[in-house]
């Protein structure tokens, strides 16, 4: 598939002279080559996003609303293409992948109206006869960096805000799924957008990430990824003082008080955990769960666990896919092995799944009697692995959900709403969900605190990373 697309770069797709294999997590086998890009060819996407910047901004805000719906109503129509090409590169189930581009779309949808709602505001002056216009102007060029976990909903949290602000993007997503990516922008087409308005790369970092970072013509740049590699693009982004936007790591904690609906939480948690092969930032990761509760808490979540269906993401039975590659599944091993040596206990899972002897399938994983000082509990797992330890009072357990240097996302059950407002002024995260996970709209913020990031996708927020205050003060 990958053939058939490549480069794009000036309103065009490119070949080049080098390609790199793109594997299946289910088979590892090779799904195709993908076209990679030299230094040569990020320059040129870079030299015609900047002759893009005036034509994007002669759009209007209303004219780059018009565009955004046009590309939206493509990428809908792609959308039976979009979910085989996720489940193909990234492994997860079907019906999950075309949740995700169903949620990529509805970014293109919310951001071709915020296109149109670009304010400015009027402040009286000290100076008589005269008052100050604040304008808001797009930052220029933007460099987006995205994760292979989500390919669709994340590129398009960066490119719909972007355009919608009269920003040129480049897109580079992960070399892991670049044919998402490539269908994405191949749909953006339809919205006419002036040539260089969009690019997208894919490539080694010495010949993507590394030129973009050293020109000063590209303004901004948005992440999706590690917090290590989030500290090393704060530090390159320095010397030219890029803006700077990133979504990183997580190690959510999820609480379940001693008032909790157990079946609510319990119906809810199971296929949150286990999505995505539980590669997924926002995930909870650390299960604080109150003594009263624990031992119901996990036989029950064991045995719903321990019953989900592993297998290729294309197939409509499958409720779990593989983990992304196989040092991914190493790393997992690693972690499960290291807590039961250190006096965990399993429950279920903690072995790669019997059923397939190719793919990088490994059982889903439930351990009790954790340390908060054991690493499948004091880091981000990034896997399908529910680490429970126990609690006995509300000031005790916000507490070590706190102690975590990451602030991405936090989760608690509870009948009581007082305790849920408490929690929530509490907890050391961006987003706190209450008897809820869902976090990710196109109408709310989405982002951390501490080690997780900074700045917000979706909502007003979002696109606020992408425009310029300018202020004039005028006297009559």
């Amino acid at each position: 598939m990958y053939a058939d697309f490549g480069l794009f770069i000036n309103g065009a797709w490119a070949k080049s002279a080098t390609a790199a294999e793109v594997m299946s997590p289910v088979t590892e086998a090779s799904l195709g080559a993908a076209y990679t890009a030299s230094v040569d060819d990020t320059r040129r996407a870079i030299d015609a996003a900047d002759h893009a910047r005036q034509p994007l901004l002669d759009m209007g805000g209303f004219g780059r609303a018009e565009a955004l719906h046009k590309c939206a109503d493509a990428l809908q129509a792609h959308a039976a293409d979009a979910a085989r090409t996720i489940s193909l590169e990234t492994g997860k189930p079907i019906a999950q992948s075309r949740r995700e581009w169903l949620l990529a779309v509805d970014q293109f949808r919310w951001y071709a109206e915020e296109a149109r709602r670009i304010y400015g505001r009027i402040i009286a002056s000290r100076v008589p006869n005269g008052r100050f216009e604040v304008t808001k102007e797009p930052v220029g060029i933007v460099a987006a960096f995205t994760a292979w976990n989500f390919p669709a909903a994340l590129p398009a949290r960066k490119l719909a805000p972007a355009l919608a602000a009269g920003c040129p993007v480049i897109l580079r997503p992960s070399s892991q799924t670049p044919g998402v990516a490539m269908l994405m922008v191949e749909c953006l087409r339809a919205g006419g957008w002036p040539d260089g308005a969009i690019g997208l790369l894919v490539g080694a970092t010495a010949d993507t990430y590394a030129p973009i970072m050293k020109d000063a013509r590209v303004r901004k740049v948005s992440l999706t990824g590690s917090t290590r590699v989030g500290q090393d693009m704060l530090r390159d982004a320095a010397d030219t003082v890029k803006k700077v936007s990133m979504e990183l790591g997580g190690n959510a904690p999820l609480i379940i008080y001693d008032d909790a609906d157990l079946a609510l939480a319990l119906d809810m948690a199971v296929p949150t955990k286990f999505a995505n092969a539980g590669q997924v930032c926002v995930t909870p990761d650390r299960f604080f769960v109150h003594e009263s509760l624990h031992d119901q808490f996990v036989t029950e979540f064991a045995k719903r666990a321990d019953g989900l269906m592993l297998g290729d993401g294309m197939e409509e039975t499958s409720e779990m896919g593989p983990l992304i590659n196989a040092r991914r599944l190493s790393d997992i091993t690693k972690i499960v092995e290291e807590a039961v040596r250190n006096g965990a206990t399993l429950h279920c899972g903690g072995a790669r799944d019997s059923a397939h002897n190719k793919g990088h399938f490994y059982r889903p994983t439930v351990l009790s009697n954790v340390t908060d000082q054991m690493r499948v509990f004091a880091e981000e797992n990034f896997g399908p692995i529910a680490a429970v330890t126990t609690f006995r009072d509300e000031d005790e357990v916000l507490t070590r959900a706190n102690a975590s240097s990451m602030g991405l996302s936090a989760y608690a059950f509870t009948r009581d709403p007082a305790r849920a407002k408490r929690t929530v002024a509490a907890l050391h995260a961006g987003m706190v969900g209450i008897n809820s996970f869902a976090l990710a709209a196109s109408e709310a913020p989405f982002g951390g605190t501490n080690f997780s990031g900074l700045g917000r996708e979706g909502g007003r927020e979002g696109i606020e990373d992408y425009l310029d205050p300018k202020l004039a003060q005028i006297v009559f």
